[in-house]
């Protein structure tokens, strides 16, 4: 993007979980360039408040809004404080994820149910808590649920992850269809390799850069700010026709 801003999206409230850094914040910021006031939802203050430091610069409103995705009551609690602190909800990311990489036979229980608890049940959680505002709203609005190119390819050592975010495709679907009655789109985003914190210890791994590298036809990975024009996309609501499609942003990644 060449760091220009646009009014596209002025007067829509949107949240993203998960947007104090990596492809959350660039989808944020995207909004924000559009002219969208954001909520960041996240854990981390610290970060977040950075964050929304940032979107601010753009002219538009933000704010950070402490929330663990895996607690329902904490979720309920975030969206009334963004509504009555921004306006009506206009769109939602469910973007909050979290990664553990071991091999099937070493993963403890534990482990794989911590994984899909922030990954599965949070974007239920808040993609639930989204689609009871819109509905009540009755203005429409837009959901977008963040899954992986991992979705698509079997990832050895990745079988939580994996699980989680192909289960995303499912719950992205089913809103689809499910809310279209009330004028709520719901759409897919499938990143591929991209440099953030999440992918910090892929990075540092010089045979697996090489090889995912090659695999890429664009033969780099994305950087987060290549997110920020398909979340302004996903998220107007001029888009009235387009739900239940998987926008697959990879650079080529799965068609080689």
């Amino acid at each position: 993007m060449d760091g220009s801003t646009t009014t596209r999206l002025a007067g829509l409230t949107a949240v993203v979980t998960g947007g104090n850094r990596g492809i959350g914040l660039g989808m944020a910021e995207g909004m924000a360039k559009a002219g969208a006031d954001v909520a960041v939802w996240a854990r981390d203050t610290a970060t977040s408040d950075a964050a929304v430091e940032r979107l601010r610069s753009h002219g538009t409103r933000a704010i950070a809004v402490p929330c663990d995705v895996t607690d329902e009551q904490q979720v309920a609690e975030a969206m009334a404080r963004t509504v009555d602190e921004l306006g009506p909800l206009g769109c939602l990311v469910a973007n909050a994820g979290i990664s553990s990489a071991s091999p099937l036979v070493d993963t403890s229980y534990a482990e794989w149910q911590r994984v899909l608890r922030t990954n599965l049940d949070g974007a239920f959680l808040t993609t639930r808590e989204a689609a009871r505002r819109f509905v009540a709203q009755g203005g429409g609005g837009s959901i977008v649920v963040v899954s992986s190119t991992v979705s698509r390819f079997g990832a050895a050592g990745q079988a939580a992850y994996a699980a989680s975010k192909t289960g995303l495709l499912g719950l992205g679907r089913t809103l689809a269809v499910e809310l279209a009655r009330h004028r709520v789109r719901c759409n897919v985003l499938v990143p591929g390799w991209t440099r953030t914190d999440l992918t910090a210890p892929a990075q540092g791994n010089e045979r697996f850069m090489a090889a995912t590298t090659a695999r890429t036809p664009v033969r780099r990975w994305a950087e987060p700010e290549e997110f920020e024009e398909v979340a302004a996309f996903l998220a107007d609501p001029a888009l009235s026709f387009h739900t239940g499609n998987e926008v697959v942003v990879d650079g080529g990644y799965t068609i080689f």
